[in-house]
């Protein structure tokens, strides 16, 4: 896997808009489902509580990552900012953590898709309506990253939109009573089993890093588009999930009618409400489905440009680093991503995928700080366009926090924490073996 350089490089168009739109785009499908699974491991407290902490860390981890991303703004995003603080090997585990991240959370969010149009037409299969949306969206791409961040912002606001009129319409209905009844089934220990559907709220917000190589001027526009982003998510998630529980409490949004777990938390949730006939109900599914075109279309976007820098810089077979001469986009990287989330959406467990993409996010925060504090340390004199406030408090805040999520989602998740290292450490043998320097 010898380095082949790549002359014709990433066409830089992207304006802080459409960062906005993509950094919220990655995400705001977490809105729409996922979380709720987390109810039924925490409650309502038991969750809440880990989303709050999960939120702080997110906020911390934004500021520093933001500082790297301006600082060294390349595709590879985590595996570039490891590997000049911590060397060639450590960037591999960096790198190969984030794909298994932008690999694995698409596939969650094709499961989603698929359970929205089921609800409108029952007689369609779920996997198959997954698996179309790859097929489309990996096209569009592969035919530009400006078609594709301008269709993101759009869907982004639609999606903005939704959960907005959604929260219109709950909270009416709203009852401190459904917040607190069996709020805390399982004690303390559910906060830990909610973590990893706490994160799972802001999933992906990094991606953002991924196309600093794509932005017009990065140093500055990276930062207002982290910034605003993770304001917009920190109030979305805080106003869906008090106000989707609020209307029947948190059962209503886990379970439903023939008691089996729902990937469909806002619909469960509107169901509640008698004023809401029919026909607004499928409207508010199919407007819903927005959201989830958001994070799919943009998460793909983003697990493209890891995939593809990877290969550039030889850590994978290097056709996985060539640029489509016609598009400027990697063509090559989006398509062997694709084939790897069609395997993924097989399994059919959405929880489970869940849980594999957010241990690899988790190991991307913690290595990502460590690298942080380390280039604060050996290169004081890198320019650093944006600075994170509060140093080291703020950076030191948020590695505290992933390395619990980390330990715990590992304690309560042990055959899945088996299979994430298994990747981690078959991948790891390949580079070893097949890496030329």
């Amino acid at each position: 896997m010898e380095h082949q350089p790549d002359n014709q490089g990433l066409k830089k168009v992207l304006t802080p808009i459409m960062l906005w739109g993509l950094g919220v785009g990655y995400v705001i499908s977490g809105m729409y489902f996922g979380w709720n699974l987390g109810l039924e491991k925490g409650g309502t407290l038991g969750l809440g509580i880990a989303v709050l902490f999960i939120m702080i860390m997110y906020v911390t981890f934004s500021l520093c990552y933001t500082e790297l991303a301006c600082a060294i703004p390349k595709a590879g995003g985590a595996f570039d900012y490891t590997n000049k603080a911590l060397g060639k090997q450590i960037g591999f585990i960096a790198g190969m953590a984030q794909i298994i991240e932008f690999v694995f959370a698409p596939p969650a969010i094709a499961f989603g898709i698929g359970a929205y149009f089921h609800l409108l037409f029952p007689s369609l299969s779920v996997t198959g309506i997954a698996v179309f949306c790859y097929f489309i969206f990996t096209a569009l791409n592969i035919l530009g990253v400006k078609a594709s961040a301008s269709f993101e912002l759009f869907i982004t606001i639609v999606a903005v939109v939704e959960l907005l009129i959604f929260s219109g319409f709950t909270l009416p209905h709203f009852k401190i009573e459904n917040l607190t009844t069996n709020s805390f089934p399982n004690g303390i220990e559910g906060i830990f089993m909610a973590i990893p559907f706490a994160i799972w709220f802001f999933l992906g917000l990094e991606g953002i890093a991924n196309v600093a190589e794509e932005t017009i001027n990065p140093q500055k526009n990276i930062t207002i588009g982290f910034a605003s982003a993770m304001l917009t998510l920190a109030v979305l998630a805080t106003l869906t999930f008090a106000s989707a529980v609020g209307v029947a409490g948190w059962e209503a949004v886990v379970f439903d009618a023939t008691g089996k777990v729902s990937d469909s938390p806002l619909p469960l949730a509107i169901k509640h409400i008698p004023a809401v006939g029919d026909v607004f109900f499928h409207l508010l599914v199919w407007i819903g489905l927005f959201g989830f075109v958001a994070s799919f279309n943009g998460l793909l976007l983003a697990a493209g440009r890891a995939t593809y820098e990877f290969g550039k810089s030889g850590n994978a077979p290097s056709f996985l680093g060539k640029v489509n001469p016609k598009f400027k986009t990697p063509a090559v990287a989006l398509i062997f991503n694709m084939g790897l989330g069609i395997i993924a959406l097989f399994t059919g467990k959405t929880g489970e995928i869940i849980t594999i993409a957010t241990f690899g996010a988790l190991t991307l925060y913690v290595l990502s700080v460590i690298s942080y504090f380390v280039l604060k340390r050996k290169m004081p004199e890198m320019e650093r366009p944006f600075k994170a406030p509060f140093y080291p408090v703020s950076p030191a805040l948020a590695l505290i926090i992933a390395i619990i999520s980390l330990l715990a989602m590992t304690y309560y998740n042990i055959i899945l924490a088996l299979i994430y290292f298994g990747l981690m450490l078959i991948s790891f043998a390949g580079y070893k073996v097949f890496y030329k320097k």
